[in-house]
């Protein structure tokens, strides 16, 4: 039976028990968690707070699928970088006690334009070859999305997981945000066929257009091959979660999460 799910941060006007409630009478069962579900960023009894959150979950009959750790490994000073680092490390020490071993991650965001685009390789491969130190210690494996600017690239993607070379280095499969940095829907399937066997979770999205004419769509009503995306994962053995992410107009209550849901139901 596939593993449908879908994002709580990405689910406007509920906190996590409503969603869960809302979520679950929809269908849903699986569900994709911000660390800010399960820790406040600075207290050090995350562990309590991750048992707290899996048990509230239960109750209504899910599970998390994977935690976003919030990380920003683009850094100017190298101090800032080795304290993100060492927060990362927390974060994967209390994610499986959520019941998930998925770190959802970003690459960096570049706040205030600090660090020069030629240096962004060169520091993600860093953060990512120091974390994956300490991945097997806490039996965790980090799922890097292409979100944003930094990561949105499938061959980039594909060349970090080879240069890292741990096991435990895979994919978050964004469906819609390749589009929305602007690459042609050619390019797209393309990364989905190359990057299908390291895929370790998805954000199972739709949309049309790039950058500021971007528009969020429910799974389906968009332009990105979405099953395309599905034969490719599914050729390659994916047993992961089917994460819908919508961000359409129709917020209001979870419709846009219930069309998704049904597209996934009949899709995957």
């Amino acid at each position: 039976m596939a593993k449908i799910g879908a994002i709580h941060y990405n689910w406007p006007g509920y906190d996590l028990e409503g969603f869960a409630r809302r979520a679950s009478e929809i269908g849903y069962q699986y569900c994709e968690l911000p660390i800010g579900d399960i820790w406040d960023g600075e207290s050090k009894d995350g562990e309590k707070s991750a048992e707290a959150t899996r048990e509230l979950l239960a109750k209504y009959g899910m599970q998390a699928s994977a935690v976003t750790a919030g990380n920003d490994f683009l850094q100017a000073d190298p101090a800032d970088l080795a304290a993100q680092i060492e927060r990362y490390r927390y974060v994967c020490q209390i994610i499986p006690v959520t019941g998930t071993d998925i770190v959802r991650s970003d690459g960096g965001w570049n706040r205030n334009d600090q660090v020069p685009q030629d240096q962004w390789d060169g520091m993600m491969l860093e953060a990512f070859k120091r974390c994956a130190d300490f991945l097997e210690e806490y039996d965790v494996r980090i799922a890097l999305d292409n979100h944003g600017i930094s990561t949105n690239d499938g061959d980039w993607q594909l060349s970090l997981i080879d240069r890292v070379g741990s096991d435990r280095l895979g994919v978050n499969l964004d469906t819609m945000n390749y589009r929305w940095f602007g690459h042609e829907l050619d390019q797209i399937d393309r990364f989905y066929e190359i990057l299908a066997p390291h895929v370790f979770h998805t954000h199972m999205k739709d949309g049309t257009g790039s950058r500021q004419d971007y528009k969020g769509a429910a799974l389906g009503d968009g332009e990105v091959h979405l099953e395309h995306a599905v034969r490719c994962l599914k050729e390659a053995g994916y047993d992961g979660a089917w994460t819908a992410e919508y961000e359409g107009p129709e917020t209001e209550g979870g419709v846009g999460y219930e069309k998704c849901y049904g597209w996934l139901k009949d899709k995957v």
